[in-house]
């Protein structure tokens, strides 16, 4: 059997960082040293799929070599794809997967942010579940559910659900169980109160789903700053240079450093090379 594990970055909230923390993976990963391909479920943005394109342009235009993950997607008209209905989707899903686990160590799956065919689909066949949120309790809506009046944790919301019964169906289809981490991404220097109601439900629900805490990405501009050029902090490098360097990159260095260590990828402790 295949020792390639598979990651799913999800969670039905847009604009928690999912791509963020997939990019990212994808590039520590390949900098330890692993065979890496990507699956961009997120058949309209396809923001992983569009940082691979212009990282093969810009390699291809500066000269710079860099690793590349394997791309391969799904099909070219989206519009079909969308059409298509659960047991289509995850059919098509496992014939891809099949392929990629043949030739890479790890397969990231970056996923919409919404309920969709494929993105259930690919929470059944994960390994681990990586779910990134905004330190907010807008965020924290879609894993669980506060009282209005005590902010008591009433009961776990859509997204655990989600997560849940991919559990169940691995469980009974593959006989293993998915890992779930739950990173704390993007977190405010500031409102330390509300920060800390926020991690005294994140920990209360954790005992209840059964999920783990970890370390997310701060909002740094070279986050931003790198993507168009298809290229994250573990590229820089003394010939892989298009932004200037300065001292908080060494601070998003050890971030995606930190990253990598609490999501338990052992064989990529050291993900990122020392730019000189």
């Amino acid at each position: 059997m295949s020792s390639a594990r598979v990651i799913v970055v999800g969670n039905e909230k847009g604009g928690a960082g999912k791509s963020t923390i997939a990019i990212h993976l994808t590039t520590a990963l390949l900098h330890a040293g692993a065979k890496v391909a990507i699956i961009d479920l997120d058949l309209r943005q396809r923001s992983l799929a569009h940082f691979v394109a212009s990282r093969r342009t810009w390699c291809a235009s500066s000269g710079a070599e860099l690793p590349m993950p394997i791309d391969c997607p799904l099909g070219s008209d989206a519009a079909k794809l969308v059409s298509l209905d659960a047991a289509e989707a995850a059919a098509l899903l496992d014939a891809t997967l099949q392929q990629l686990l043949a030739e890479a160590d790890y397969v990231i799956i970056d996923t919409p942010g919404g309920d969709t065919p494929f993105s259930r689909a690919a929470h059944g066949r994960a390994d681990l579940i990586v779910t990134p949120m905004n330190d907010s309790f807008v965020d924290f809506d879609m894993l669980g559910l506060v009282d209005p009046v005590t902010l008591d944790l009433v009961k776990p919301s859509l997204y655990s659900e989600t997560v849940w019964e991919a559990r169940k169906v691995k469980a009974s289809t593959r006989g293993s169980s998915i890992d779930w981490i739950v990173l704390r991404n993007r977190l405010a220097t500031t409102e330390a109160r509300n920060r800390k109601r926020v991690e005294d439900r994140m920990t209360a629900l954790a005992r209840r789903v059964g999920f783990r805490m970890g370390p997310g990405l701060r909002d740094r501009v070279i986050y931003r700053e790198l993507f168009p050029f298809g290229l994250t902090i573990a590229d820089i490098s003394s010939t892989v240079r298009p932004v200037p360097v300065s001292l908080s990159h060494v601070a998003a260095r050890q971030e995606l450093r930190s990253l990598i260590q609490a999501l338990g990828l052992s064989g990529a402790a050291e993900p990122v090379r020392a730019a000189s």
